[in-house]
């Protein structure tokens, strides 16, 4: 595990992206001692507006009230 100040981190961020992303914990360190960590996250793709057509379907019932809710009513 490594740990870093914040000043430490801003002169080396992006040396410490490469560690995170191959596997390194690196550990931020602030005032107080509080930690933030470094974590990899994979890449998403890009969605694309209305690429799920025709593949949702909504029940006929969707808007009836709920039986578990009777007592209510």
């Amino acid at each position: 595990m490594e740990r870093y100040s914040i000043q430490e981190a801003q002169d080396h961020l992006q040396q410490l992206i490469e560690a995170a992303q191959h596997g390194a914990t690196v550990l931020i360190l602030g005032e107080n001692e509080q930690a933030v960590q470094l974590v990899p996250i994979a890449a998403t793709r890009s969605r694309k507006a209305g690429s799920a057509r025709h593949q949702i379907k909504i029940a006929a019932d969707f808007d009836a009230p709920l039986a578990d809710f009777d007592e209510y009513v």
